[in-house]
């Protein structure tokens, strides 16, 4: 982990050895990295009740965030490699990409400064069917679609998160809002909130049964709900002024409760007027407030902000490792190297954060600590930790010359 947090440039496994000075042990950190990848539960377990936990202690619901995110990857014979959808093309605009692609779990919490921020916990490697037979059989997993894997992801922190005896939410992308991710999960108890498609084919909520009337009552009502002719008319329409993404806006808005058989039932319904056309949104509970799923959409926005210092600070996917079980290690690795830097500076002051952007006058010293703010900054302690340690103790010619060595090799 301090090979993983100290990196810098192109970030290998074995840049990681190097940098935490266990070259002399290099076979075992391989086999280590490969030990994550099968105890991810285990870890991710421990790094949320004893790490995370305290973030949220007065909180009074946990909201978790989903998606997926790829990892661009190269050279032949990568295991779960494949040929997947690129959401974020690059300047040549090529819609695909080969590489990973990770189901991530993140916790949404909120700091009193900083906002709402992400904690990757846990992921999950999806791979497509047809590429599961380049993967030896011993090693082969089971396939899973991307759905699936949410449900499992879920079900993982359903376990543990209903010990703090708090409502669970999640917030996921519009992709994730079927009926194999929403009925398993109000079966759970958690509440979903997420994009409603266009075209959905919601229903009206049915009336009061009649007492003499035998029979299960209607969960759907009889008349179908047209959301396109819901925003197209001129009453309804009501203003609020709700914070997203850190500031007051205003947006006008509509809100029903409709059923919907992919969610099982009742849905609360929220329709917002964009300069680009009606959006609409929906969350499984019908009580949910407006503020509450508009908020929780714009939150999750956090979860696609720590997806890039996950490839571009982090440094996920560049680690060069072939098996399956070492990149899904590596990849957690990177996720908790991720979760840990933004806890150790939790209770930092910001001026401690961006004390080295004195080099760079033209930066903005108003903006909030990024992510690389507080990695270089604890990368900083780490490092005079170990120098004080050494120059600290009795002088001893050879662990200086050793700790220059080390912090030149860091340095270039």
């Amino acid at each position: 982990m301090l090979g993983v947090v100290l990196s810098h440039g192109r970030r290998t496994l074995s840049r990681w050895i190097r940098v935490a000075g266990l070259s002399a042990q290099y076979r075992r950190c391989y086999a280590t990295a490969a030990a994550v990848g099968h105890r991810t539960q285990r870890v991710a377990t421990r790094l949320l009740l004893e790490v995370v936990k305290p973030l949220v202690a007065g909180a009074s619901r946990v909201v978790l965030a989903l998606d997926d995110t790829p990892t661009r990857r190269y050279g032949p014979e990568v295991q779960g490699a494949g040929v997947h959808h690129n959401p974020t093309p690059e300047p040549t605009g090529a819609p695909f990409v080969y590489g990973h692609v990770w189901v991530v779990l993140g916790l949404l919490v909120a700091h009193p400064l900083w906002g709402i921020i992400a904690l990757p916990l846990l992921a999950r490697l999806y791979i497509r069917k047809k590429d599961l037979g380049a993967i030896e059989p011993k090693s082969r997993p089971t396939f899973a679609t991307k759905l699936e894997l949410v449900v499992e992801l879920v079900r993982w922190a359903r376990g543990w998160l209903k010990l703090w005896d708090r409502a669970l939410w999640v917030v996921a992308d519009g992709a994730y809002a079927k009926a194999p991710v929403l009925k398993p999960l109000c079966a759970l108890g958690v509440t979903v909130v997420s994009r409603l498609r266009k075209d959905a084919a919601l229903w009206t909520v049915p009336e009061a049964p009649d007492p003499k009337r035998r029979g299960r009552p209607r969960i759907y009502g009889e008349h179908r709900v047209s959301l396109a002719k819901r925003a197209g008319q001129k009453r309804g329409w009501a203003t609020g002024t709700f914070t997203l993404y850190g500031k007051a806006v205003e947006k006008r808005y509509k809100s029903f409760v409709a059923t919907w058989r992919p969610a099982g039932g009742a849905i609360r319904v929220v329709l917002v007027d964009e300069p680009t056309g009606p959006v609409a949104f929906f969350c499984t509970d019908p009580h949910a407030t407006v503020t509450d799923i508009l908020v929780l959409v714009a939150d999750r926005f956090s979860l696609e902000t720590c997806f890039r210092d996950l490839k571009q600070v982090v440094g996920a996917g560049q680690q060069q490792v072939r098996g399956l079980a070492s990149n899904v290690g590596c990849f957690h690795l990177c996720a908790w190297s991720l979760t840990m830097t933004e806890v150790w500076a939790w209770d930092q002051k910001a001026e401690a954060l961006v004390a080295h952007r004195s080099a760079s006058p033209w930066d903005d010293p108003n903006r909030r600590p990024s992510h690389a703010d507080k990695r270089r900054t604890w990368q900083r302690e780490l490092l005079a930790e170990e120098i004080r340690a050494v120059v600290g103790q009795h002088h001893d010619p050879e662990k200086n010359q050793n700790l220059a060595q080390r912090c030149l090799d860091l340095a270039a």
